[in-house]
């Protein structure tokens, strides 16, 4: 079967297993996101079919065809849709290769994304596993931290999470993170204080530096996911040097 066809198969599955919202309501996760339908599938029914789609066709296809199920899927309205296309996208990473980047980011930019759900998933999956992989790539993401489109600044940090968490490509992430802290966004507040707060993990150190010396111009969010996993009395101490005493009661 060719990856168009059995991309359509595999969105006439998910449309048959769809659940009334009464059961499990996805929309209630996504705010302002009046143009996403949800089949209320959940998230292991989608990782397992492609997983199994990804096994059925893998040697037929190869990185080619798991591009072209993907493409199939992505401007569809319904999120399990997209996310089955990056689920079997995602089998296939041994493949991946630097000309697949501008594809992904052409989905972002072309709104395919336009919800965090989608967006992290292509990060986790997709983007960030090739930047672990070929670290000299992460460079990119610095152009796209000054991409006019929300998706893909907020891809920007999220992709960079995987190698950050290895402690890899931590000056790119702080580059990343002083660029978007003017950013009003409020899922790009998040995003970076989510990149920071893993950058933490590699080396606390170095993130309780940066934020006694960047604080005052960080966004509260940012600050607050940033601390996250620093003890009680250190984030307390935190907020007070970043200029957030309004911030302890919620301690």
């Amino acid at each position: 079967m060719s990856p168009v066809r059995a991309a359509a198969a595999a969105r006439r599955r998910l449309v048959s297993l769809s659940r009334p919202s009464r059961s499990f309501d996805a929309s209630r996760y996504f705010r302002a996101a009046d143009h996403l339908r949800f089949l209320n599938v959940g998230t292991t029914t989608v990782r397992r079919m492609g997983r199994a789609i990804a096994r059925e066709y893998r040697e037929a296809w190869g990185i080619a065809g798991g591009l072209a199920f993907a493409d199939a899927l992505m401007p569809d309205r319904y999120l399990e849709v997209k996310g089955i296309g990056i689920e079997v996208l995602a089998c296939f990473w041994r493949e991946f290769t630097p000309d697949l980047l501008p594809v992904w980011k052409g989905w972002l930019a072309k709104n395919y994304s336009a919800n965090w759900a989608t967006t992290d998933s292509i990060c986790g999956l997709l983007v960030g596993p090739l930047l672990v992989a070929q670290p000299r790539l992460a460079g990119v993401m610095l152009t796209w931290a000054r991409n006019p489109n929300l998706w893909v600044r907020r891809a920007s940090a999220v992709a960079l999470i995987p190698s950050v968490r290895r402690g890899r490509t931590l000056d790119i992430a702080y580059k990343i993170a002083r660029r978007l802290h003017a950013d009003r966004e409020d899922l790009l507040q998040k995003a970076v204080g989510w990149m920071l707060r893993e950058a933490g993990k590699a080396d606390p150190a170095r993130l309780e530096t940066y934020l006694r010396a960047n604080g005052a111009r960080i966004p509260r969010t940012t600050v607050r996911y940033a601390i996250e996993r620093f003890p009680s009395a250190k984030r307390r101490e935190l907020l007070v040097v970043t200029k957030g005493r309004a911030e302890l009661r919620a301690l």
